[in-house]
């Protein structure tokens, strides 16, 4: 496993390391920074959208099931009652593809599953809703 750093630059700007793959990420306060880079709210929702598409990768591995061209649409809401902290986080799925209905159940079921997911506190509300379409030619 790679070493994790993250680094200020100042003028709220920040950079993230992944060693020894010399992986970067830039984040920025969307307040009072620029807000051009990824906010750590943002990453948030992308870790835990992440974390629910490769739980369902895991099954859809397994099964033999093409998860390949699904996006994820992620909403964030925060509020600062009783403190600041996420509120909501609600995950529209697009699978481009038909699944038999237990195969469904099984995808869905397993992004439930992920362990960053069951992280947050019960108040926040975690929702996920799965569009399932036919694969454009």
């Amino acid at each position: 496993m790679g070493a994790l750093r993250l680094e200020y630059d100042g003028d709220q700007h920040g950079t993230a390391y992944k060693e020894p793959q010399n992986k970067r990420v830039s984040i920025d306060c969307p307040f009072t920074g620029k807000g051009d880079e990824f906010s750590p709210g943002n990453l948030v929702g992308i870790g835990v959208a992440g974390c629910m598409l490769l739980s369902m990768g895991a099954v859809a591995q397994r099964d033999k099931l093409d998860l390949q061209g699904t996006t994820i649409d992620i909403e964030l809401t925060e509020t600062d009652q009783p403190f600041a902290h996420i509120d909501t986080i609600h995950f529209v799925f697009n699978i481009p593809r038909q699944f038999s209905p237990s195969d469904r159940q099984k995808l869905e079921r397993a992004s439930g599953l992920c362990p960053i997911k069951a992280s947050f506190r019960a108040e926040t509300d975690i929702t996920a809703e799965f569009n399932y379409t036919n694969a454009e030619a």
